[in-house]
């Protein structure tokens, strides 16, 4: 989705980053989905977080985005290149954090932004039947937030667990009457 801002050269030139995050306004904008943003109708929030994603041919990650972003005031800039990191002399994740109007390279990861409420780092995961990284938020603790898929695979494991757990305990208990000489399938008597 396309930013338009008033620090480039024109606000009708935006800059389109692979992604986003801004805090404090709504995902759409009169009940639809947003085309574009403009930061002076949202009371000026530019993002707080950027993501850029390096492709075949390279499109200024490093340099002219890194200087434009931070014109903006963009607290983090994120820029992923698994692919081609060696060939750009960089690392394959470089999460860039805005202090004293420079990006500074920060250590770690996931990495915790505090100031986002969120951590990001990669992870090898599964996408339609293919083993592959992926970036995905994280929490403070580390912990990392799970896709909907999985979430529902967790709920249904645990529902899973939970009946096999009351069936073995319902099991025990049987064992248990009937070895004191009580069928537990006759009500007890008067």
């Amino acid at each position: 989705m396309a930013v338009y801002h008033t620090t480039g050269v024109s606000p009708k030139v935006p800059v389109v980053p692979d992604g986003f995050l801004s805090l404090g306004v709504e995902r759409k904008k009169s009940g639809k989905s947003r085309r574009s943003y403009a930061t002076w109708e949202e009371g000026d929030v530019v993002p707080s977080f950027v993501l850029e994603m390096v492709s075949h041919r390279p499109g200024e990650e490093y340099d002219e985005k890194t200087k434009l972003y931070a014109k903006l005031g963009v607290l983090y800039y994120l820029v992923y290149n698994p692919e081609f990191w060696q060939r750009d002399s960089h690392q394959p994740f470089e999460l860039y954090k805005l202090e004293n109007g420079a990006y500074q390279l920060q250590i770690g990861e996931p990495y915790w932004m505090p100031e986002v409420g969120l951590g990001i780092g990669r992870y090898q995961g599964i996408v339609g039947g293919l083993a592959q990284e992926i970036l995905t938020w994280y929490g403070e603790r580390g912990d990392r937030h799970l896709s909907p898929e999985e979430q529902e695979r967790q709920r249904t494991e645990q529902e899973r667990q939970a009946k096999e757990y009351a069936q073995q305990r319902a099991e025990r208990l049987e064992k248990l009457l009937r070895s004191q000489g009580i069928d537990p399938n006759q009500p007890p008597g008067p």
